[in-house]
């Protein structure tokens, strides 16, 4: 095998050295590990060659003990996998740590298990075998987080960080959907570790095995090859790929095979001790480690003590060395199973979409060709294994029972390393056999993938289901491969099927490609039996049962609530509201019904959905045995958090009522929210604590005797801390008119409180008058808080408010005044008619030309600081204003000088009377409004005194015919609203100019501005 190999370098590079020593170093690799005593078998994460090999092997050699990489303190969580349906992952979580850094937690790894896996083989034989023992020998979940706290601080000071199990994957990927959350963010352990560390030597090996991913070229090149050797095979074949990506790791991944020879050291360790404490016979032992780890060249390697293993390598150290392991710290861990899925597993180890999907198949495909018998846990759920797969291993048992597995062992060591070597050889020598069934499958699978896509959409026949099976043939030869695979089918199918765009809605990824993954088996998503569920789990189960649910579905499911007709289902109900604030949005939803202080619903409507999220559910399960213990945890939790603030407090205080009915807790979360609210520097959830502080008082109001001591207390307190602030809070800039309005509210609203308890009125006095804002919003503030305070009369207000109206440089920022007005609703609600009034006062005065551009500016200042007081707003200018039509032309506004006894009333014109000047004039000849008025009389004088003038603007404005008297030209345009946007306003204006002593005449008689504003 050495000098093939050499050879080979020879051939394919000119200067071959370093070729042929690394090719020299696989073959003394695979020797190293072979000449181990203790069997070692090499494996691979989810493969189903590894899974088949491991199979066979086993019922041949029926091992005592086998030694798994896996976390040695996931021990116990084994037995549990009887009660779930697999994919399910082991889990060990901690949320209390003690001996890691601050904020580091909480911590978690998972390790998947699924059916095409080796470590499953080798679980569900030990398991369900008497004598059989499993020890499992990795680090644990506390020693693996010790590294990574080690290798983060090296990577703080300098040194290349170590890299975790798990590549990173891209959340983008079309591969990966909801399913790929199920494992969160925990760190994947991964037996069997086998993908190039050498970025140029995978894409090498893409692009000259013509494929797209790495998941395609390992099934293409070692499963489907590896699949029908024998076991030795097997082992040289895997151990060579092993020690080739260990060889070709770059140089400056150090760190990351410092870490894998610290895992080895480890585990090695645990086998001595293990082979010390029990004698057993190293014959009678598997270990079972990813290929990678194999030909591990540690000092702690192999079970030979006293001399070297190898001839070549002289100065090899002996076996027997001594590896300290270190202690644990003192965080306490929990261990539970969750529910995986193939996109999970994909997702988190970084494999290609669908590839675990693929796995599968093969899976049940070799098991129905080989006639291998896998070995599964009794009662394990969901287990599907066919009759022929059966029938053929319980022949494989009885035709390798007994002595067969003695000649197994002998023939073994009756082989010598050179016929190894030649059996490798003449493995990676011969070409792949085409199999008649893969002819079979290939077309089983392009009838149906034409049948799903017509049920998905897709405009596909019989022609496409040939034109697929033809494709799929073609590429497998192109790219030089003796029968298709399921790649190479997917990339046919959607080149013959999907040819325009994918059908149907644009949120549900039916294309093609995905069809195909579904077809060849899914995404198949595990269940934690309730046997394997943890209390607080169960206790859920359990108290739902009433509901009358199957709540290990993975379908949102109905629940129909009746609290009047059923009181029974009170519990539930309240169980179902826990489990909302608990759970992750869309376990629990609630339809109809509403819970809060001093509000109950008598129907409810639930949609439940515990099945898809019982990985949640699970680990809340680690924080507590009672869904109530773990609520009242949450909430201490969040109260004493380093981000808390009094809002937060006030919440909990909250939800302790609503949820728990505890007083103790309330109390305690009050006093929290009292030492958080003196303790702040900001104000930025004054709203919040005024809202939620306003909603307990007035629940304790009306459900207890007294107010609780820690309620008066936060008034006091809030009292004192906004009096103090208030000054800062008006004249700074980073704080929202919405916060001061909300301090305010708090003074004001509560004021009658806090000064009942011993607060001193002219500390807000004090405050009020210290505060000099600047903005407009913030000036409108203060003068509402002098309003209340009686430091400024109405009047006075009144007064302020017109003149800056009435001022043209103030006019563009009055909508800032309004929003403050509007804002100054909720300390003082007493102002909502005199913020009426000003809004009016300013539709009713301004010119177009300003009121136009002014009202998108009003329109967004009030929606975004004072959204939920507009609708205060608009009820009082309901109150305000008339209700119908006919009662406008009579009102007279509250806020007029005018008596209502002196408006005339009008009649509305007809539309046959609006044509022109002459219809107007005749339907108001009759009219009331003719009676002559002082005003009017004067009027008439003043404009029959200069004929010059008043002929000159009846032209002007269109009124100037030859038997129009001044007074009739004039009454014609009296309805007109002065300043309102005329073509004509130009000329008037021009016309006023050039008559100076005329304006001056009219202004001294009306004694009041007749002149638009900005007319001169």
């Amino acid at each position: 095998m050495r000098v093939r190999l050499v050879e080979a370098a020879a051939a394919f590079v000119a200067d071959s050295t370093a070729l042929a020593e690394i090719m020299a170093g696989l073959v003394d690799d695979v020797g190293w590990a072979l000449r181990e005593p203790l069997e070692i078998f090499p494996v691979c994460h989810h493969s189903p060659a590894s899974a088949l090999a491991m199979a066979r092997r086993l019922r041949e050699k029926r091992p005592k003990v086998i030694y798994l990489e896996l976390c040695e303190d996931l021990r116990p969580l084994l037995g549990e996998l009887r009660n779930c349906r697999l994919p399910v992952a082991l889990q060990a979580f901690a949320h209390e740590l003690a001996g890691f850094p601050a904020g580091s937690g909480p911590l978690s790894i998972v390790a998947p298990i699924t059916e095409a896996s080796a470590e499953y083989q080798a679980i569900a034989y030990a398991l369900e075998t008497p004598d059989a023992e499993l020890v499992l020998v990795d680090w644990s979940a506390d020693h693996l987080f010790q590294w990574e706290e080690h290798a983060s601080a090296k990577a703080s000071a300098g040194s290349p960080p170590a890299q975790g199990d798990a590549p990173s994957v891209d959340a983008d990927d079309p591969g990966h959907g909801d399913e790929a959350a199920l494992h969160g963010d925990a760190v994947g352990v991964e037996i069997g570790d086998l993908r190039p560390r050498f970025a140029e030597l995978e894409e090498f090996l893409l692009r000259h095995g013509r494929v797209r991913h790495w998941s395609e070229w390992w099934d293409q090149y070692v499963e489907q090859p590896l699949a029908g050797a024998d076991h030795d095979t097997y082992r040289q074949a895997m151990t060579l790929i092993g020690s080739l990506f260990r060889r070709l790791t770059p140089t400056d991944d150090s760190a990351r095979l410092a870490r894998d020879e610290e895992r080895e050291r480890h585990m090695w360790t645990r086998i001595r001790e293990h082979r010390a404490r029990s004698g057993v016979d190293r014959s009678e032992c598997l270990y079972v480690c990813g290929a990678f780890h194999a030909v591990s060249r540690v000092p702690e390697f192999g079970t030979l003590a006293g001399s070297p293993r190898l001839e070549e390598p002289a100065s090899e150290p002996p076996g027997q060395v001594i590896h300290e392991i270190g202690p644990v710290t003192a965080t306490r861990w929990l261990y539970g199973l969750i529910p995986s899925s193939h996109s999970a597993i994909e997702a988190q180890f970084g494999l290609a979409g669908g590839s675990v999907s693929i796995a599968r198949a093969t899976w049940a495909k070799a098991l129905t060709r080989s006639g291998v018998a896998p070995f599964e846990l009794t009662g394990q759920r969901g287990a599907t294994r066919s009759a022929r797969s059966t029938k053929a291993g319980r022949a494989a048992r009885n035709r390798t029972g007994g002595q067969a597995a003695v000649d197994g062992e002998r023939a073994d060591g009756e082989r010598g390393p050179g016929a190894l070597a030649e059996r490798l050889a003449g493995f990676l020598e011969r070409p792949p056999a085409l199999d008649g069934l893969d002819e079979a499958e290939l077309l089983g699978w392009s009838v149906d993938i034409v049948r799903l896509a017509r049920r998905n959409g897709y405009l596909a026949s019989t022609a496409d289901a040939i034109a697929v099976f033809e494709t799929s043939i073609l590429l497998a030869g192109l790219r030089n491969r003796a029968r298709p695979t399921p790649y190479d089918f997917q990339d046919a199918a959607v080149t013959c099927i999907e040819k325009d765009v994918v059908p149907g809605r644009r949120d549900v990824r039916r294309d093609v490609r995905r069809l195909c993954e579904i077809l060849l088996g899914g995404d198949r998503t595990g269940q934690v039996g309730y046997d394997a569920l943890p209390p607080l789990a169960q206790d859920v189960y359990d108290r739902l049962t009433p509901l009358g649910l199957d709540l290990e579905k993975r379908t949102v499911q109905r629940a129909l609530l009746d609290l009047a007709a059923n009181p029974e289902l009170a519990g539930c109900s309240h169980l179902l509201w826990m489990l909302r604030y608990l759970l992750p949005d869309g376990a629990i939803r609630p339809i109809l019904g509403v819970r809060r202080l001093g509000e109950r619903s008598p129907q409810e409507s639930w949609d439940v959905a515990i099945g898809r999220h019982q990985r949640a559910l699970i680990e809340l399960g680690y924080e507590a045995v009672t869904v109530e213990q773990a609520l009242e945890q949450r909430l201490r939790r969040a109260a004493w958090a380093p981000t808390a603030t009094a809002a937060v407090a006030l919440a909990a205080v909250e939800d302790a009522i609503l949820y728990l009915d505890s007083r103790r807790l309330a109390e305690e979360l009050g006093a929290r929210a009292i030492e958080l609210l003196t303790t702040e520097r900001t104000v930025d959830d004054a709203p919040e604590v005024l809202r939620r502080i306003r909603r307990l008082l007035d629940h304790y109001r009306v459900n207890e005797p007294s107010l609780p001591t820690w309620c008066e207390q936060f008034v006091k307190g809030g009292y004192a801390h906004y009096c103090t602030l208030l000054p800062t809070a008006f004249a700074a800039e980073d704080v929202g008119v919405r916060q001061v309005a909300s301090m305010l509210g708090f003074l004001l609203t509560l004021e009658n409180l806090a000064l009942a308890l011993g607060c001193d009125h002219a500390q807000l006095e004090l405050a009020v008058r210290q505060s000099h804002p600047e903005k407009p919003d913030r000036v409108a503030l203060l003068w509402a808080a002098q309003s209340r305070l009686g430091q400024l009369s109405m009047a006075e207000l009144r007064a302020r408010c017109d003149g800056l109206l009435a001022n043209p440089l103030v006019v563009p920022t009055f909508p800032r005044y309004l929003a403050g007005l509007v804002q100054a609703l909720e300390p003082v609600p007493t102002l909502a008619p005199f913020a009426v009034e000003m809004i009016s006062k300013a539709f009713a005065r301004l010119p177009d030309p300003i009121l136009l551009p002014w009202l998108p500016t009003l329109v967004v200042a009030l929606r975004e600081h004072a959204g939920e007081l507009v609708p205060t707003l608009v009820r009082e200018a309901g109150r305000t204003f008339p209700g119908s039509l006919a009662d406008l032309d009579a009102w007279v506004a509250p806020w007029s000088d005018q008596p209502a006894g002196t408006v005339p009333s009008r009649t509305v014109p007809t539309t046959s009377q609006r044509p022109g000047p002459a219809g107007t004039r005749a339907a108001r000849a009759g009219s009331p409004d003719k009676a002559g008025s002082p005003d009017r009389d004067a009027v008439a004088t003043l404009l029959a005194g200069y004929p010059v003038t008043t002929r000159a603007v009846a032209t002007l404005l269109g009124f100037g015919g030859e038997g129009a008297g001044p007074i009739d030209t004039v009454d014609d345009r009296r309805d007109q609203p002065p300043g309102r946007s005329d073509p004509r306003i130009a000329g008037v204006a021009r016309l006023l100019a050039g008559h100076p002593e005329t304006a001056d005449a009219v202004h001294d008689l009306i004694a009041g501005p007749v002149r638009p504003a900005g007319v001169p």
